[in-house]
């Protein structure tokens, strides 16, 4: 066996040791308030510094301000609960719109 399969096979082990210890162990361990809270605000965290980078970078550059544009009026439309389309599709068209107005 080759050391690319070994990985891939402990890979995927391991990936399904994870998906089986949620419900596995759910109602077995309990998890006290103050760590919960901890957990959601690093999710949140993570979360939202991918969304950064995402945005506001494109290689090692900045991506111009159209990107991040286009990404504000989605998040907006997204926090006042417009449905999916309507957030994808004009976060895509503010940033076609200002790329086309010569907004970098």
């Amino acid at each position: 066996m080759n050391a690319t399969l070994a990985c891939v096979l402990a890979l995927a082990a391991g990936t399904y040791v994870f998906r089986l210890a949620g419900p596995v162990l759910h109602g077995r361990v309990e998890l006290p308030a103050r760590f919960q809270e901890l957990l959601t605000v690093g999710a949140t965290v993570l979360l939202v510094a991918l969304l950064a980078t995402g945005a506001l970078t494109e290689g090692q550059s900045f991506a111009g301000w159209a990107r991040p544009a286009g990404v504000l009026v989605g998040g907006v439309l997204a926090w006042r609960r417009a449905p999916f389309a309507v957030v994808v599709v004009a976060a895509a068209a503010t940033t076609a719109l200002l790329r086309l107005a010569g907004v970098q």
